[in-house]
């Protein structure tokens, strides 16, 4: 398959806190920074890759808000009324035909509608290996290229 369409990477930002250990821990000891670090690990990815990214969490607002971090990356905290599994759905159907649509979740029901729509579901694991061997990648680049 060309992959002249853009790709997206769609993250379900509590979904990866919950089966990530380390930021289980934080999350469990320090509400809030969790959210901090899954949303840097995933600017550095962003930074080193051609994926565009989303992170979306369950939030308890009224409305979902939308901020936008650097580098292009999408961050959602959804609606009281809508979930994360929700919101990602809804944007898998919808451009799963005109982007390159990739979700990282390890919800099987929502891997088995973005799959269903088109799009690639990318577990937990699959989240980690993907920013890792991106990291080692920029690092490698990094060494290759530093004036000695």
């Amino acid at each position: 398959m060309s992959e002249s369409r853009p790709s997206f990477l769609l993250v379900d930002g509590n979904n990866i806190i919950h089966a990530w250990p380390d930021l289980l821990k934080r999350h469990r000891t320090f509400p809030g920074s969790a959210h901090r670090v899954l949303i840097q690990a995933l600017s550095d990815y962003r930074d080193w890759s051609e994926d565009r990214v989303v992170v979306v969490f369950d939030g308890l607002g009224e409305t979902v808000d939308e901020e936008r971090a650097g580098g292009g990356m999408q961050i959602f905290y959804t609606s009281g009324g809508l979930t994360a599994d929700d919101v990602i759905e809804r944007l898998a159907i919808k451009y799963a035909q005109t982007y390159h649509i990739t979700v990282a979740t390890d919800d099987r029901a929502e891997q088995d509608i973005v799959v269903g729509a088109g799009g690639e579901a990318l577990s937990s694991a699959g989240l980690k290996e993907k920013i890792e061997r991106a990291n080692r990648d920029r690092d490698g680049w990094i060494n290759q290229h530093r004036r000695r």
